[in-house]
């Protein structure tokens, strides 16, 4: 199994170096391919390429969408991009994105971006190798990188 990462220059963190701790850490001899380019807009065609070119069996989009309208239009522009791959190619890509004003003090965001991160990773393993944890968690109202909001209570 390989997993594909990919990763913008623009980001103010780098959570691809979390993410492949977080897999390294979990699971051993995993193949890893990781991909950089300049900006959100461009993780579609990296994850693209690591399906097609480096055969990833999954990838992780890592952005950081800024603070202005124009840069949430691009994340959204981005996230159809990313869907549109996933179909094409029938492979889970799965977006991590952490805008910046998602945290006004930047100790603050830079947790957010490592927990985020670090728990998709996790996902990601799950996907690959226990999707029955996935299905177990169904409902829990589980959230990466922020307090889990758990399952409503009747």
């Amino acid at each position: 199994m390989k997993i594909g990462i990919c990763d913008t220059s623009f980001a103010r963190y780098d959570m691809a170096k979390d993410a492949i701790n977080e897999l390294r850490s979990n699971v051993g001899g995993i193949g890893i391919a990781r991909y950089t380019v300049p900006g959100v807009k461009d993780l579609p065609v990296a994850a693209k390429k690591l399906i097609e070119e480096q055969g990833c069996d999954i990838v992780m989009a890592f952005g950081m969408p800024g603070k202005e309208a124009i840069d949430k239009q691009c994340a959204h522009e981005a996230s159809t991009g990313l869907i549109q791959v996933q179909l094409l190619t029938n492979t889970h890509i799965i977006e991590v994105f952490v805008h910046e004003d998602e945290a006004e003090i930047e100790s603050k965001l830079a947790d957010l971006c490592e927990k985020r991160a670090r728990e998709h990773a996790l996902n990601v393993i799950n996907l690959m190798f226990h999707p029955d944890e996935l299905t177990r968690n169904a409902g829990m109202g589980l959230r990466q990188g922020y307090k889990d909001a758990g399952p409503i209570k009747i």
